[in-house]
């Protein structure tokens, strides 16, 4: 049994069928109107260092429809390890709240909250992970497209943290993902090496687009520069330029086939307008989903 949500790689197959299941009945449920609370009772710490839109929102309308009291700790109000260290606010707030959600730079920071509070942690991501989006993106592939099994994901862009988080989904739950992507901007060793060797379907990398998009069911992308790389961004303008995503591209995959984007996009760079408003886009759909993954990670770490 698991404690915190650090990684995908660290829970099971049926850990995370079962996180799948229960977000799909949480949306059945909200809306059909119907309530459980929980989270009753219970406080969650959120901590954010980055800026945040789906993530604050979806945590913290998640916790207060589970029935429970989220607190918002910014940047600027804790500092994480520098005005105490990551162990000692560990130790702190384990002695007030019932849980912790960590967006953060650092994935050291996350890891070290979850070895030293004693309270479950999640985490809302970081430089090198980001689990929960994909739990979201996961259930709206299901909704979308049924069996994952069945299905080829092209990734296109740089191997980020969402594509890593990717990697180690596959690892778990059959699905066929390529990595779309210009030398040098591959996904994680480590992960790709565990991912390749653990997963139950094909984990491609390459840096043919053509080959790498053909017969897709999903076209995945995200920004060219995450948060902290803003110095690159102009450098990696260029390398990533001819893996926009557009039309041309779309074309490359299955007549019906699915365009995905964890948000917020760079309309215009990695992605163009008439494919993130056409009507194979779904990236409103995952955020939505967001939601509800959340609140199955919540009500199964933190719940009654």
């Amino acid at each position: 049994m698991y404690q915190d949500l650090i990684s995908l790689a660290d829970l099971t197959t049926n850990d995370i069928l079962e996180l799948l299941a229960l977000a799909a009945e949480q949306k059945r449920a909200l809306r059909e109107g119907k309530t459980s609370r929980p989270l009753e009772g219970k406080t969650v710490a959120m901590i954010f260092e980055k800026p945040s839109l789906r993530t604050r929102v979806t945590f913290e309308t998640g916790i207060f429809q589970l029935g429970g009291h989220g607190i918002v700790l910014e940047s600027g109000q804790i500092k994480l390890g520098e005005r105490e260290s990551v162990p000692d606010i560990a130790r702190n707030l384990e002695r007030w709240v019932d849980g912790i959600v960590a967006r953060t730079f650092s994935h050291e920071a996350v890891e070290d909250l979850a070895r030293y509070a004693s309270v479950p942690v999640i985490n809302a991501l970081t430089d090198k992970l980001h689990p929960c989006q994909v739990l979201a993106d996961a259930q709206c592939l299901i909704e979308h497209k049924g069996d994952l099994g069945s299905l080829k994901l092209a990734f296109v862009g740089d191997g980020n943290n969402v594509c890593a988080s990717w990697f180690n989904f596959a690892a778990r739950v059959p699905l066929n993902i390529t990595l779309v992507c210009p030398p040098g901007y591959e996904a994680d060793p480590e992960i790709t090496a565990f991912a390749q060797r653990e997963a139950k379907g094909e984990i491609v990398i390459t840096h043919d687009i053509e080959v790498g998009v053909k017969g897709s069911h999903a076209v995945y992308t995200d920004v060219w520069a995450s948060m902290g790389q803003e110095d690159e961004s102009k450098e990696r303008q260029r390398i990533f330029a001819p893996y926009q995503v557009n039309a041309k591209l779309m074309a490359l995959a299955k007549p019906d086939a699915v365009f995905m984007h964890c948000l917020p996009a760079k309309r215009g760079l990695e992605v163009t307008d008439d494919v993130m408003d056409s009507k194979q886009s779904i990236v409103f759909d995952e955020a939505e989903n967001r939601l509800h993954a959340q609140k199955a990670v919540l009500t199964k770490l933190i719940g009654k």
